[in-house]
């Protein structure tokens, strides 16, 4: 059985390869110049640049006939069946590229819409990739990564909604939300959608907020923890260090701090920070 996932997961390619993932790259468009994610031209560190300077940056996603050729590929590498996990159908066209070319794939393809953005999809492929690595069946991969994804809390923070709104994944009523009175918008994803959570006076008072419902999306549990940053690795780093700090021995591992790709990076613009809890489920 084979395994894919969308460069939206934030896996990175190292990771994907030890856990035997395919990953999709999803297209950026800096002017009028498209790219995959990953190319050298759009490092989020340039896409961060271009918006600063109100470049225009969009993204798309990959093609069905992008799919229906990767599932061939893996079929005649010897996948009798392949799971393909993506980032929320409510956010992005990706889930129904993919569904469009497991139509056309010679082997049964089960695609997966994780309602969910960014790391929570990744940490719900690295749960189906554990059950087929036990010898465990594509609907078993499945379950588990629904499960996995369903658990995941998601939360940011953004310096303004305006990346959100004019991509449109938030409404322009959401986007009043942030920006009347100049507060500081919390966020999170509920049901596959990016949903206002709080609004805080400053951003020292928003990152502290970000850090306490974090801690109350853990509760009692184990839990995994990924910090993802646009062009604010100090801030990042520091917030990773006191987040692990609180959580204390209910953190499983390090927490994963990094920079996010340049797909989600368009849309959320330079100074965002961002949490995901993953509940460790078995």
């Amino acid at each position: 059985m084979a395994l894919v996932t969308d460069s939206t997961a934030e896996l990175g390619l190292e990771r994907a390869a030890g856990l035997g993932v395919t990953v999709v790259p999803l297209q950026v468009v800096v002017g009028d110049e498209s790219y995959q994610e990953g190319a050298p031209e759009v490092t989020p560190e340039r896409i961060a640049e271009a918006l600063r300077h109100k470049r225009p940056v969009s993204t798309s996603r990959a093609a069905p006939a992008h799919f229906a050729e990767l599932y061939a590929r893996l079929a005649e590498e010897g996948a009798g069946s392949i799971l393909s996990v993506h980032v929320s159908s409510q956010v992005s066209g990706t889930f129904e590229s993919a569904q469009a070319g497991a139509r056309q794939a010679p082997v049964p393809v089960r695609c997966l819409d994780s309602r969910q953005i960014g790391p929570a999809t990744g940490f719900a492929t690295e749960a189906a990739a554990a059950v087929l690595a036990d010898g465990g069946s594509l609907d078993d991969a499945y379950d588990a990564a629904l499960a996995r994804a369903a658990a995941c809390r998601t939360l940011l923070y953004v310096d303004t909604l305006e990346y959100l709104r004019r991509g449109g994944r938030v409404s322009n009523a959401a986007a009043l939300f942030g920006g009347a009175l100049a507060v500081k918008p919390l966020l999170g994803v509920e049901d596959g959608l990016i949903v206002p959570v709080a609004r805080v006076r400053t951003s020292v008072k928003a990152i502290a907020r970000l850090q306490a419902l974090a801690v109350e999306a853990a509760g009692e549990q184990r839990v995994e923890v990924f910090v993802a940053h646009l062009a604010a690795t100090e801030r990042a780093e520091a917030f990773a260090a006191s987040l692990a700090e609180e959580l204390g021995e209910r953190l499983v591992g390090d927490v994963r701090c990094r920079e996010i790709g340049a797909v989600l990076g368009a849309h959320v613009g330079p100074g965002m920070l961002a949490t995901c809890i993953a509940p460790v489920l078995t």
